[in-house]
């Protein structure tokens, strides 16, 4: 039902003169969720979020947060924290003091809230210390403090692990999963490491050159990840050719030598009988797990093929 949903776009659309920066994208975001934006680099997802955080505006379509139209939503938006691309940060200012202006200018009047944000995303023994001295982990961190100020029930976060170290990436995703559980606040992340993503994501959309290509829970990721055949055939196009008289459609051919197959993994012995019927030698096959990235890039590359089909 449509009361389920916090956020919803329908037809979504940004075109910048002659370029479609987003295409007719429609997302269904549930309360409580998690949900992953995930796409390389100029794929669409910062227009997506500045137009969901009010910063761009559609040049088709609409979307609706908290059940109103986003053109109407101004008086809500305090209720939304947004952190796209850098957060604003003044460098020669302290923790808190950098909290207290994003305080003033939004009408909060709470000290207390503020250390305690302070303590919350761990930066109390940041103490005075100017924030141009902080790691980049550090200022992700208050970065998402000053998107928490206005009490939000909604979070737009824009690739928040771009170029942190592994130990700033585990301290922001302990934090963003924290607020979550803790807070019971929506959240909406961009990325491009579906790996990471996929450790604290609940559902996921997949955005290509400006379109919402695919969109799946967290299980039904986990289920297409879990097995493939590696078959390593003397001849990849003949061995290709065998596969398609047995049906398979899903596998893809790696290389000169290795095919991959992601459908009926428990009929090995069967695709390497037919093999041998057909004079495929086989030089190797084992039973492997597909990983988070062969997934996307799968899902990317079928979706480029699509497009160069509908132009023709």
């Amino acid at each position: 039902m449509a009361d389920d949903y916090l956020l919803q776009t329908k037809d979504i659309t940004k075109k910048y003169k002659d370029v479609l920066a987003v295409d007719h994208v429609n997302i269904n975001l549930k309360k409580g969720e998690i949900y992953g934006l995930i796409g390389r680099n100029g794929a669409g997802k910062t227009t997506l979020l500045k137009m969901l955080a009010g910063l761009a505006n559609p040049t088709e379509g609409d979307y609706t947060i908290f059940g109103l139209s986003g053109r109407k939503t101004a008086s809500l938006r305090d209720r939304v924290g947004v952190l796209i691309e850098h957060p604003g940060l003044f460098g020669n200012m302290s923790v808190y003091d950098n909290l207290k202006v994003k305080a003033l200018a939004l009408g909060v009047n709470d000290d207390d809230y503020l250390r305690e944000l302070i303590d919350y995303v761990g930066l109390t023994s940041a103490g005075k210390r100017p924030v141009k001295k902080f790691s980049l982990g550090m200022k992700q961190r208050l970065g998402i403090a000053l998107t928490l100020v206005s009490h939000p029930d909604l979070l737009l976060l824009d690739e928040p692990i771009n170029g942190l170290d592994p130990q700033g990436i585990i301290e922001i995703r302990e934090l963003i999963e924290k607020l979550a559980k803790e807070q019971k606040i929506t959240i909406i992340i961009s990325s491009h490491i579906l790996e990471e993503l996929s450790k604290i994501a609940t559902r996921y959309g997949v955005i290509n050159e400006g379109r919402l290509i695919a969109e799946f829970s967290h299980e039904e990721l986990l289920d297409s990840c879990v097995q493939l055949i590696e078959l390593r055939p003397d001849d990849v196009s003949k061995a290709s050719t065998v596969l398609e008289g047995m049906g398979i459609k899903d596998y893809k051919a790696m290389d000169k030598r290795t095919i991959h197959i992601f459908e009926r993994t428990d009929e090995c012995g069967k695709i390497v009988l037919e093999m041998a019927k057909h004079n495929v030698e086989i030089q190797g096959v084992e039973i492997k797990h597909r990983s988070l990235e062969e997934y996307y890039i799968e899902l990317t590359d079928r979706d480029q093929i699509d497009r160069r089909g509908e132009k023709k």
